[in-house]
């Protein structure tokens, strides 16, 4: 299925406009995983912990979005937008959202 953040696709015609669909995703991150990264902010550098996990949420919520999408017999999902959230007690959590809008292209 074809996702896209612009609004529109070239060489492709929007026939039909189906509906809103989202994709979200919590992760929480375990207690070494804190104190690495925590370390890692002390000392400077990236936190590999914490990317992996980022990258976990932003697929299911991807994946969740795109079989919503599916449902409603949509060819693609297009105006995508990605919103990242710290939640829960001190920040234990990590929420991924992403959302647009499910169309189906005409055919030729």
């Amino acid at each position: 299925m074809l996702k896209t953040t612009t609004s529109s696709v070239d060489g492709q015609e929007i026939e039909h406009y189906l509906d809103v669909v989202v994709g979200e995703a919590i992760l929480g991150a375990n207690i070494f995983k804190d104190i690495f990264g925590a370390i890692r902010d002390v000392v400077g550098g990236r936190s590999g912990a914490y990317e992996q996990e980022m990258g976990k949420a932003r697929q299911i919520a991807f994946d969740e979005m795109e079989q919503k999408a599916s449902s409603l017999g949509a060819d693609g999902i297009v105006g995508i937008d990605i919103d990242y959230e710290v939640v829960g007690q001190q920040g234990g959590m990590m929420m991924v959202s992403v959302s647009g809008t499910a169309v189906r292209f005409k055919r030729s």
